[in-house]
């Protein structure tokens, strides 16, 4: 057999409960040229017999046990370290790929060459695979890592992202340092290092299982605490330097709550840095920042009173019935 087109990792810790359905979800995918990497992050519970059991069956699997838990990022880059293919995608262990979602982040990347990594649209499940609300991610590049940069959590989910192999090598992989909040210091680097433009498919492909063991049901004060913590590295990184007064106001409009005159009039100021301080260094292209100072408006709005907000909408269709 020829190298794969594709190379699947799927990291495990002690996820057993779910973890058939999840490499049952790839290997019934209607594309069929890739490899399923499955990595056992030194699990305690029945992980590691469920791996082996699908090993011994399929021959397109591969394995790696781990001694001892190295966390998300050091389990991903474990699985590359074996990966052959010309296309990375990650999968984790809790959730379920639709049957058309290799087939279509494939022919995106083939029909797309500009686009260096692509997601897909994700949809929340219970855990008995109850669906629920679907999580909607920008399609384009610009708003993406401007959505990183600003601490939203509509960019990319790194579970469902495929990435052309060159990219991976010239970044080294996933940030082993980094224990939470790795996915938006990921996508910064390989959009400031590996000049990569991202995008996301506009089609729910992947059900993202919601349950006790998840991370983000850790204590909200500490989703916070590690939130902020990224935020800040990256912005300092980017701007040389952020106020604590900045991530508390970029917070709020991430928990979509009202901010003062005095915080909209902060938080438009930085988040103009942050356009700004995009296109100087090519994360993003000067004609997107027409998009982008959209999108800023648009948030800053609707952090606003409600009457704010009415006067907003009547003035636009006002000027639209005038023009």
């Amino acid at each position: 057999m020829g190298v794969p087109k594709v190379s699947v990792i799927l990291t495990s810790y002690n996820n057993g409960k779910y973890l058939g359905a999840a490499i049952d979800s790839i290997l019934t995918q209607e594309f069929d040229d890739f490899e399923l990497i499955l990595v056992d992050d030194a699990s305690r519970d029945d992980s590691a017999q469920i791996i082996k059991a699908y090993e011994a069956r399929d021959s397109r699997v591969r394995t790696v046990f781990l001694d001892c838990t190295q966390g998300m990022a050091g389990a991903r880059n474990r699985g590359f370290d074996i990966a052959q293919s010309e296309y990375i995608a990650y999968m984790d262990s809790d959730d379920v790929s639709l049957p058309a979602r290799l087939k279509k982040q494939v022919d995106f990347l083939e029909n797309n060459p500009e686009i260096g990594a692509v997601g897909v649209m994700v949809r929340k499940t219970r855990h008995d695979l109850a669906l629920g609300a679907v999580r909607e991610r920008p399609p384009q590049h610009a708003e993406i890592i401007f959505n990183v940069y600003t601490g939203q959590l509509r960019h990319i989910s790194c579970g469902t992202l495929m990435i052309r192999r060159q990219f991976l090598d010239a970044i080294g992989g996933w940030n082993e340092a980094v224990r939470h909040e790795i996915e938006p210091g990921f996508l910064a680097t390989l959009v400031s290092c590996a000049s990569v433009r991202l995008a996301n498919i506009q089609e729910v492909l992947h059900l993202q299982r919601v349950h006790s063991n998840n991370t983000s049901n850790l204590p909200i004060g500490v989703q916070r605490r590690e939130s902020l913590a990224g935020a800040r590295v990256l912005l300092e990184r980017l701007l040389g330097g952020v106020s604590d007064e900045t991530l508390r106001c970029f917070r709020s409009l991430r928990q979509f709550e009202n901010l003062n005159w005095r915080d909209r009039r902060m938080a438009k100021r930085q988040m103009k840095r942050i356009i700004e301080s995009l296109i100087a260094r090519g994360d993003i292209r000067t004609e997107e920042r027409v998009q982008l100072t959209a999108l800023m408006n648009r948030r800053l709005e609707n952090a606003s009173p409600r009457r704010w907000q009415q006067f907003c909408y009547w003035r636009r269709k006002w000027f639209r019935t005038q023009a």
